[in-house]
């Protein structure tokens, strides 16, 4: 795939040598790439780099927070049954477990319910509420779900039932304004009429900030709140939400907590994935081991078991829940796999015969509980925005996923009045429909794409932090790479720094790797390094196709160009820096 390089932007390129100075001769490509990241002083470099708890905001500063914290002291204080309504992904299911959990630590009849992916659909529905109503519940706490819920809030309130809602979703707007649920509380920092100063938590950090502001009603410590932080760094590196601000201390938190969690669902899910916890030091272990084995819950079958798992008393009780998920991730895989190849069939057919901005894949047969994944893969192979659809029960339902530049759910909006259903972020949402309006939703949905895309959006870039001379980087005892790894935890706003190499030869053999070939292995050094001091192992996953461009490089003399991130491989008992290709071409 052909990609564009661009530099990141930087307002005031004189923030770079401030900082260089400030910071002890910070090497430059380290002091620009901690610039983009909004630092320009050594105080900001401190607090960037040392973020603590201290940091963190109080959550009373939230709309509805105290009154919703008023009424779970009450709850607590009078005995009274609650009902904790979850949803069924990671950050659902984790934000469930957590309040249940805090909930029963303070002696409360604590139940929860998750609602079925194909009977109940996604978020608050009626069946939770009779459930809450049969359980003689007085109090509903739905976490991660609600902003839209206009029906539902009137409805607990014809059961008697008050209603909390902790939800991190955009809350809908019409003429008059926002259109908020009539619940008792409704705590959601995207409120536009919310003054609190990060509006970017997950439904679990929700969770986590309602819990801290009950503790402070009570008149306990709320600082024991964050017995609960393994729990939310498994839904913050989950839900894709942007590591900076409270994210970003949270999750740096709770991967120190993670790593040392007694949690028994947590370490028999760790067992079954074969994974240390102790090795956990960044959110990709999260995302691509504990998360899918938490989702394939709800994917396959009932998410209430991930919940059980999470609440687990004990590591006999844990370990055939954990064993169950992993059952089910597997089966999901294998599902992934074959939805996977008849969606890139459907793909190339529409894209041959109506040349779209978008695309729009239906099959009534495909596995409701994988769409959203296979989504992801297809906007990665064919870099457009692509909507999954398949039937259920009387209508047909689907994943959205997006590309870098366009807004997937204000796209969605422009075809509100064709869908019975939608909500989401940027990047990913969910929505239904009746079966007759898939042809019509196609054509608006394409048009609506068609408005916002340009012919930039349309090639794939890669973002580049800072050019980096390779003579600058040492061994993993090096002052540069120690400095790198303090600008993590990494995900979403706070992605892995990537450089830029010029002049680059190429050493030894290069060669690919992988069972398919696949993948690209060689070794650069900078060319002015005569001596050949400094000389890298690069990885290129994917990057098979371009032996040929490593080969011509060294037939012909020419140099390369490389952007690349840069990690930690050990092998064999060593530990070396280890280049990781994201792209590279025969420098002109």
């Amino acid at each position: 795939m052909t990609y564009r390089w661009i530099y990141r932007s930087l307002d005031d390129s004189a923030v770079v040598p401030r900082l260089q100075d400030a910071l002890n001769d910070l090497p430059p490509a380290l002091a620009r790439t901690l610039a983009l990241r909004g630092v320009s002083t050594f105080e900001e470099a401190r607090h960037f780099f040392r973020a603590d708890r201290s940091a963190l905001h109080d959550p009373l500063g939230m709309a509805d927070m105290k009154r919703a914290a008023d009424r779970v002291a009450e709850a607590i204080n009078g005995g009274e049954r609650v009902l904790v309504y979850g949803d069924y992904d990671v950050d659902g299911t984790t934000a469930a477990a957590l309040f249940t959990d805090f909930l029963r630590r303070q002696g409360v009849d604590a139940s929860f319910f998750i609602p079925d992916r194909y009977d109940d659909g996604y978020g608050l529905c009626k069946r939770g509420l009779d459930v809450a109503n049969e359980r003689e519940a007085s109090l509903v706490i739905a976490l991660d779900c609600g902003i839209t819920a206009h029906e539902e809030a009137a409805y607990a309130q014809e059961l008697g039932l008050d209603l909390i809602i902790c939800d991190h979703h955009t809350p809908k707007e019409t003429n008059e304004g926002v259109d908020l649920p009539d619940a008792y509380a409704v705590i959601d920092p995207k409120r536009p009429d919310d003054d609190y100063p990060f509006t970017e938590l997950s439904g679990c950090g929700l969770g986590f900030k309602l819990v801290q502001a009950t503790l402070n009603r009570l008149g306990q410590d709320p600082d024991a709140a964050f017995d609960y932080l393994d729990l939310l760094a498994v839904s913050t590196a989950s839900d894709i939400v942007p590591l900076y601000g409270e994210n970003r201390i949270l999750m740096a938190e709770g991967l120190r907590a993670l790593q040392q969690s007694e949690r028994p669902g947590l370490r028999a899910l760790a067992d079954a994935a074969d994974l240390d916890l102790e090795t956990v030091t960044s959110t990709g272990n999260i995302v691509f081991t504990l998360g899918p084995r938490i989702n394939a819950a709800g994917r396959m079958e009932h998410a209430s078991t991930a919940v059980e798992l999470l609440l687990a008393e004990n590591y006999t009780e844990a370990e055939p829940l954990a064993a169950e998920l992993e059952r089910l991730n597997k089966e999901r895989r294998t599902i992934d796999d074959a939805t996977e190849k008849a969606a890139v069939e459907k793909a190339e057919r529409q894209i041959t015969s109506r040349s779209p901005h978008a695309l729009v894949l239906y099959d009534e047969d495909w596995h409701l509980g994988v769409i959203g994944i296979v989504a992801s893969s297809i906007v990665e192979r064919f870099h457009k925005p692509t909507i999954m659809l398949t039937h259920n029960g009387d209508e047909v339902k689907g994943s959205a996923r997006s590309i870098e530049g366009i807004n997937i759910y204000d796209s969605l909006s422009d075809c509100a009045d064709v869908l019975t259903q939608f909500g989401g972020h940027d990047h990913a949402a969910g929505l239904s429909l009746d079966v007759d309006q898939i042809e019509t939703f196609r054509d608006r949905f394409d048009a609506a794409i068609g408005e916002r895309v340009t012919p930039e959006l349309l090639t794939p870039s890669i973002k580049v932090d800072a050019e980096l001379d390779l003579g600058v980087i040492g061994d993993v005892e090096d002052r540069f790479w120690a400095v790198l790894q303090q600008f993590g935890p990494f995900g979403p706003a706070n992605a892995r720094p990537v450089f830029h190499g010029k002049d680059l030869a190429v050493a030894g053999t290069p060669r690919t790797v992988g069972s398919d070939g696949s993948h690209l292995k060689f070794e650069v050094r900078q060319r002015t390094d005569d001596s050949c001091t400094n000389v890298f192992d690069v990885i290129g996953f994917g990057m098979g196709e371009k032996l040929s461009v490593l080969e011509k490089s060294q037939n012909e003399g020419r140099p390369i160009e490389l952007l690349f991130s840069l990690e930690e491989n050990t092998w064999n008992g060593r530990t070396n820096l280890q280049l990781k290709a994201r792209d590279l071409r025969l420098e002109e």
